[in-house]
C-alpha cells in the first residue's frame, strides 16, 4: 500500500491491513497486535519524517506476520524506543510495537533515502475481527 503521508492515512492503512488479513484469515489476536503496529509505525513516518508518502507491506510466511512501513526521507536520527514521562501524551509507539512483537527493527530502504521500520509478528490462522 502506498499512501500520502498524512494523518487521514492512518485509519486508511488500518482498513486495508484489516481486509488483507481477514482475508488470510489470521488470528484475532494477532490481528489486532498487527493493526497496533501498522498504526504505531505509519504514525510515527507522519510525525517523525519528511516524507510525501508511506509504503506498507504485509506477508504472510512461514510462521510469522511481517509488517514493514517504509518512509521516503529518513531523518537524521534512528527510530528507538524511549521511556517518556508518566504525563507525556506521545512517546510510547515503539515500546507498544516491542511489547506485541517477537521481533522488529529498522533498515535503510533498498532503494533512495527512505528508511523501513519492520516488525514480525507469530501468525495463527483463525478469524480476524
Amino acid at each position: 500500500m502506498r499512501l500520502p503521508a498524512i494523518a487521514s492515512s492512518v485509519g486508511a492503512v488500518r482498513t486495508a491491513a484489516r481486509e488483507r488479513l481477514r482475508a488470510w484469515g489470521v488470528a484475532a489476536p494477532v490481528c489486532d497486535d498487527a493493526l497496533l503496529v501498522v498504526s504505531e509505525l505509519v504514525t510515527n513516518v507522519i510525525a517523525h519524517t519528511f516524507s510525501d508518502h508511506l509504503e506498507c507491506r504485509l506477508r504472510a510466511e512461514a510462521g510469522h506476520l511481517r509488517i514493514e512501513v517504509e518512509d521516503q526521507m529518513r531523518t537524521g536520527t534512528v527510530p528507538a524506543p524511549r521511556t517518556p514521562a508518566p504525563d507525556e501524551h506521545g512517546g510510547r509507539g515503539l515500546l507498544l510495537v516491542g511489547a506485541v512483537s517477537s521481533a522488529w527493527g529498522v533498515e535503510d530502504a533498498p532503494h533512495g533515502r527512505g528508511r523501513t521500520v519492520w516488525a514480525e509478528l507469530p501468525s495463527r490462522t483463525e478469524e480476524c475481527r
